[in-house]
Order: C-alpha cells, then structure tokens, then sequence
C-alpha cells in the first residue's frame, strides 16, 4: 500500500510555470523582464567574449599548403642512390632515418629507440621503436634496417653512402635489434646514421641490375613525415611537381602543414620566374648575386642565413712551389687577402670569412676575426721583409734567396672552372699582383681537375672547397695517412702533433671534449699556415613570414633544412589554456 508519493517538478515543467507567470504579468512587467533577460544575455556573451580574448592561446593546427622551387630534375628519389639536389630533398621528406637532426642542430634517435655505443666505441646497439609503419601500413623492422644498408654496401651500386660505412658490418639481435660493427672507433658514425630507411617487402625483388631503374625510384614509398599524392609529369614524361601530403601516422608528430609541393625547374632563370610570379613562395641555394633583383617583400618573405659545414680555401703544395715553402711568404699571402671584399665581390655579402680551417655556427669559437681578416698590405708587405724578402727594382717582384737560389714570390693557382672558383682566384691574383707577385690562374673542368690534377698531386696551390660534415672530421684533409690518393690531404701536409689531435678527436664523444681539440688543432695548423683559408659559404634561403616554427640549427647538407619540417605550421586555432593539450 502506497502511502506517500512525492514528485518533483521536471525541468519541461519549470519551464512551463516560468512562462505561465509570464503570461499572467501586465504587459509592462513582462516587457521588463525581457528587457532584463536580454541584457543580462548580452552582458555574458561580451563577458564570454573578454574572457577568450585575455586568456586564450594560439595554438598550431592543421593545414595550408607549402610551395618550393628547386632546380634541377629527380632520378632517384631512394637513400640508397640519392645524388642531386631535388632527389634528397625528396628523400628528406619521404624517408625516415634511424637519427635525425634535432632542433637544437644535435643528432637525435628517430626510428631508433635508443642507440647504446660499447666502451671501445666499436659496437653502435640500436633498439628500434616498435609500432612504426611504412606508408602502405606494413611494419617497419631491422629487417628492412638490414636490407637498406647491404643496398648501401653494395659496389656494383656504387651508393654515394657506400664510403661512410666502409669496413662496417651488421648484426640482427632481433625484430627489432641490430648491431652496427666498427672496424675501429669513429665518433662522428653516429651520423651516418640519419641514412632513410628502405621497405625490404617492396624491394627485395630488385636485384642489383633492376634496382636503379625501379618504377619505386620516382615513385617512393617510405615512412617519413610526407607521402606522395599526385606527380605532376611533362610531355616526356619527367616529373615537374611532386604533391605530398602529411603523413598522419608519423611516429613522432603528425605534421601541421597538410600539403607541401616541390616544383623542379630546368634552370635557375625559370625558377626566379616562378617564384615572382607567385607559384612557388621559397627557394634554396640560388646565386647570392641574384637575391637582390627580386626585390623581395619583407611583409612577405625573410632570408634564412644558414651556416654550412664548408670552406674554401687555397691549399699551397710546397713541394712543388720553392717560393711557398717559405713561412713568411705563406703568413703574407694570408695577411693581404680582404675576406669581406672577397665576399661581397664573389658571395654577394652572403657568407663568412675565414682565417681558420674551423667554419662558424657548429659551436666552436675561433680567432676568424682578426687582424688578417682586413686585408692590409703594409702588414703583409712588413711580414716579407721581416722574413728576408725584398723587391726587384725591375720586375717589381719579391724575391728571397732559398736553398741557394734566387726566386721570385710567383706561382700558380689551379681551380675547377666554375663562376666561383674562376671569380676568386681572378680576386686573389689582383690582391697578390698588388702586393708584389706574380701569380698566373689554371682552370679545368671537375672531371680533369679531380683526375688529372688533384690525383697525382700536381699543383703549386690547389683552390678547393671542403665538405666537412656537422661533426667537422678534418681527418681526411689534414692526417698525413692522407696526403696520396684517395686521401684529401691536398696540401701534403704531415704534422706528428696534429696527426696525433685528429686520430684523438675521432674518439671523443662529449661536445666539450671536441671542443678543445678542435681548438688544438686549428691553433697547430695556423701555425704553419699550409693552407690559406678564405670563406664559409651559406645556404640562403628564402623563406615565406607566414610559416612559423621553422628552425635550421646545425644544417649540415642543404637537404637537413626539412629536417623539422613536422613543427612548421600555417594556421593556427584559439582555445583556453586548459584545452591546449
């Protein structure tokens, strides 16, 4: 039996009373309240409105679209066979290494979990993240590690990576466990490693005859930040656009920007042509005499000045230059050289000089700026006489008596024959020929140059450029190991205390170790001033304001500016603090 029943109004019904009392006011009532109700609504929504303006953030989201202009056409857009410009930079994006550049310009573990180097720094442990896939879903695993890297190996492939990894062997521990094997300890092998890492499924059927003309050349798929969506190809079919989407399933963020489309063009001349007409909004590396003409809007664009791990410089042989292998005469030569001129006459103002093997933005401070850095002649010319040079009143020459002999401060200066190279070395002989020598410029094509001069060694100075990597081994351009072919010891340079500071920096592994070897090493060799060091190219380019959280710290190859590219964005949301997570 039911006693007490107790029952509460429903919201529909509170609802219901509300309206009912409002109906039952006077008419001047109710329109008072509305009034009330309506200004009470407004006041919150404005309140609503202030509060998300003051407190809340922007935050990245995804979306936009990136467009860069690169000269050149792509071959082979694979790690394994990767030489041109537009191939990597493809490759960057497509592909995933074990390591990476951070943002910070350190290597980072990518793919790798973790890499654990033994004590004798020969045994490199990596344990791979699991859950990685390639961007046709399959699974990545030290399988596909082990299969990239006997492609790498391969000499009837001829990879350009195959030097990096000779006498190196590879171990599978496990799924996802590998070893790499040293033949002796080398610091600087840790980046080695940021090589793309290839679908074993998708390749294993290319045998060493079939794998350079591999449809997967041109149409990759990898495990990187980006896969292809569409290849726009010409009447011959070469593709001229490369349209890549984010790759969502990334395993270290998925990318903000939702599309990025290369465009490859045949010169440098179409390139600038479509970047003014607007369809391309960025380029890399084009010649630092041209950023000027295209007048670029700073509303729009900014220029990214990113320092390279090269130098240029002019190697003297002294064995076949008398004159040379006097000190003074070398400690002169470098004195009168006026890097900034030489910079703005042959860079455009874009790049660093140099009077130290050592380039800057790798975090070594050196001694770049100094007195010889300014070109001054009366210096140079009181470094002669000091050293027992004097001036032939005729030819107007110095001249020295060495090893008995009467010899004049002349000799020539060999280079490849490209605008750079020819630029500065006709910039040097004008320096030198107002300085009081007699210097004579050689000129050859790449191919002569690297096989019938630099070979046999058969030079007085050699004005070359040197690829250091971001780890900055001198070892194979300064070791006296070095000084025959293959060796890059192009100055024959033999120093038992510098060979003793190089072979030391390949075992160092704390950043402040290496420093203060390097600081050794660049004071030992200015020293004896075998070489005349000039200038640190940059890689200049041009960038578009509206994307944000772009970083380019320790670039070592123009390619690794795509390195980050997960942390670049376009459009942004609002949203309260408590929701940025």
């Amino acid at each position: 039996m039911e006693l007490f029943k107790f029952s509460s109004p429903t919201k529909s019904s509170y609802v219901d009373i509300y309206f009912k009392k409002l109906h039952e006011l006077k008419a001047s009532d109710a329109f008072v309240i509305k009034i009330a109700l309506l200004v009470c609504g407004i006041f919150l929504l404005a309140t609503l409105a202030f509060l998300s303006t003051q407190y809340s953030v922007q935050t990245p989201t995804t979306g936009g679209t990136f467009r860069e202009g690169i000269v050149g056409t792509t071959r082979f857009v694979n790690p394994v066979l990767a030489v041109t410009r537009a191939d990597k930079d493809l490759t960057t994006l497509l592909y995933d290494g074990l390591m990476k550049l951070g943002t910070d310009g350190v290597i980072i573990p990518s793919i790798a979990e973790s890499v654990t180097i033994s004590d004798d720094g020969l045994t490199y442990n990596v344990i791979l993240k699991q859950g990685i896939t390639f961007h046709d879903e399959i699974p990545l695993t030290a399988r596909d590690v082990a299969f990239t890297f006997t492609r790498i190996q391969d000499p009837l492939l001829n990879s350009p990576l195959r030097a990096s990894f000779d006498g190196v062997s590879i171990e599978e521990i496990g799924e996802y466990e590998l070893n790499f094997i040293l033949p002796e300890a080398y610091t600087p092998f840790i980046e080695n490693l940021t090589f793309g890492i290839l679908p074993e499924h998708i390749w294993k059927d290319a045998g060493t005859e079939e794998f350079p003309f591999s449809q997967y050349n041109s149409e990759p798929i990898g495990s990187g930040m980006y896969k292809i969506e569409k290849i726009v190809r010409n009447t011959s079919g070469i593709p001229e656009t490369y349209v890549l989407k984010a790759n969502n399933a990334y395993h270290i963020v998925a990318p903000k920007i939702e599309t990025i489309e290369l465009h490859f063009f045949p010169t440098e001349e179409k390139l600038l042509e479509a970047f003014k007409a607007g369809i391309i909004e960025s380029v890399a590396g084009i010649n630092p005499k041209r950023i000027a003409e295209l007048g670029l809007d700073e509303t729009m664009y900014h220029l990214e000045r990113i320092p390279l791990p090269r130098t240029f410089a002019l190697f003297i042989n002294q064995n076949k230059s008398p004159a040379l292998r006097d000190t003074s005469a070398r400690k002169a030569l470098s004195a009168s050289v006026n890097r900034h001129e030489l910079i703005n006459a042959i860079l455009g103002g874009y790049g660093n000089p140099l009077t130290s093997p050592i380039p800057p933005g790798f975090g070594i401070v050196t001694e770049n700026e100094s007195p010889e850095n300014i070109g001054d002649v009366e210096i140079a010319r009181d470094i002669l006489r000091k050293g027992g040079w004097k001036v032939n009143a005729e030819t107007q020459i110095w001249e020295k008596t060495i090893d008995g002999t009467l010899t004049p401060l002349q000799f020539s200066i060999t280079t490849a024959n490209s605008n750079t190279f020819n630029n500065t070395a006709e910039f040097l002989k004008n320096q030198w020929g107002a300085l009081g020598t007699d210097v004579t410029v050689k000129q050859f094509e790449q191919s002569d140059l690297t096989q019938a001069i630099i070979r046999p060694r058969d030079y007085e100075t050699l004005l070359f450029g040197t690829q250091l990597g971001r780890s900055l081994d001198f070892y194979s351009f300064w070791h006296s190991s070095q000084r025959n072919d293959p060796g890059l010891n192009v100055s024959l340079y033999a120093n038992i205390t510098t060979d003793s500071i190089l072979s030391e920096m390949r075992r160092k592994l704390e950043p402040e170790e290496r420093q203060e070897v390097l600081m050794k090493f660049a004071e030992e060799l200015n020293k004896e001033t075998p070489a005349i060091f000039l200038y640190a190219p940059e890689l200049l380019y041009i960038f578009p304001n509206r994307i944000v959280g772009a970083t380019f710290t320790g670039v070592g190859e123009p390619q690794e500016r795509f390195s980050n590219v997960y942390d670049w964005y376009i459009q942004t949301e609002s949203i309260w603090p408590i929701f940025k997570n």
